[in-house]
């Protein structure tokens, strides 16, 4: 009997170890474009993460990084991109430059 209890105490200490070293699920953020503003402006996540844009304007958007990514966001439509590094990032909109937002992208 002492031998199954062992043998069952070593299924749960593996277990626990197979969860505890899991990786975090990416999750994926929303940001609205509304009468030519994002909304959060502002917003941290992490690499892996998809953040997606939610048009709800009648007019095309752009998120555009410099140097970087450029998302093409169709009117009442959605457009998304997987972060792949750490830092902060500006972007903006290439049609309306007065349009901005912030990420921190954690690693």
């Amino acid at each position: 009997m002492k031998a199954r209890a062992l043998d069952h105490l070593a299924w749960l200490a593996m277990l626990a170890l197979t969860f505890a070293a899991a990786p975090a699920t990416a999750a994926t953020i929303q940001v609205t474009i509304d009468r030519l503003v994002y909304s959060p402006a502002s917003l941290q996540a992490k690499v892996g993460d998809t953040i997606e844009w939610v048009n709800k304007d009648v007019v095309a958007h752009t998120a555009t990084v410099r140097g970087g990514w450029d998302v093409m966001i169709p009117p009442k439509s959605k457009g998304q991109v997987i972060l792949k590094t750490a830092g902060a990032v500006d972007y903006f909109c290439r049609f309306h430059p007065n349009m901005r937002g912030h990420l921190d992208v954690a690693p």
